[in-house]
């Protein structure tokens, strides 16, 4: 993997909420790489650069708000000449419960806008994503703020834990075998 994308809403009333379980799993994969995420204006987000094995892993958090997060991945991309296939984006997921977090290649983006104008900007859906599960609010219309506001107690425990969980994985997805994290992360939950 070259880029590892957390999707989230920047600023200090976005910070616990629901939308920003992207950016809480990317900080906390920073915390355990010792790397700190840094303003890289020309990428429109938080960066940090790794250096593994004699290749570099970015990791970003798109500072445009989530509908725009799309400019900020073009840019990183369309700069280092990071192909769609070796990008994850992980995001907040509505259609799986808190506590269950899922990877998977392509397919649907669900509605949700951060993956949409990251596939419209890379002209493709055919990237990694992996879904932190959030729950529903149950009706469509109290989706958005649902959304953008914090999980109550259980359930931010819960999302806690399927980060942690998701995060046992990274060693298999840092080395590319995203089948057999997918596998070993599936089987957990």
């Amino acid at each position: 993997m070259k880029l590892i994308v957390g999707l989230g809403n920047p600023g200090q009333e976005y910070a616990k909420t629901r939308h920003n379980a992207g950016f809480d799993w990317v900080d906390q994969l920073a915390d355990r790489l010792h790397v700190t995420l840094k303003p890289e204006f020309r990428f429109h987000g938080l960066c940090a650069q790794v250096r593994r094995d004699d290749t570099d892993l970015w990791l970003l958090e798109p500072q445009t708000y989530m509908n725009a997060s799309g400019r900020s991945v073009a840019a990183l991309c369309q700069f280092y000449k990071i192909p769609v296939d070796k990008i994850i984006v992980v995001h907040d997921e509505l259609d799986l419960p808190p506590g269950i977090a899922k990877l998977k290649k392509g397919g649907g983006l669900g509605g949700h806008n951060g993956l949409k104008d990251i596939a419209a900007k890379l002209g493709t859906q055919d990237f990694w994503r992996l879904r932190i599960g959030i729950g529903h609010p149950g009706e469509r219309g109290a989706v958005v703020g649902y959304v953008l506001n914090p999980p109550r107690k259980e359930e931010a425990l819960l999302i806690n834990e399927s980060i942690e969980r998701s995060l046992e994985v990274w060693p298999l997805i840092a080395q590319g075998a995203c089948e057999a994290a997918m596998l070993k992360l599936h089987t957990k939950a």
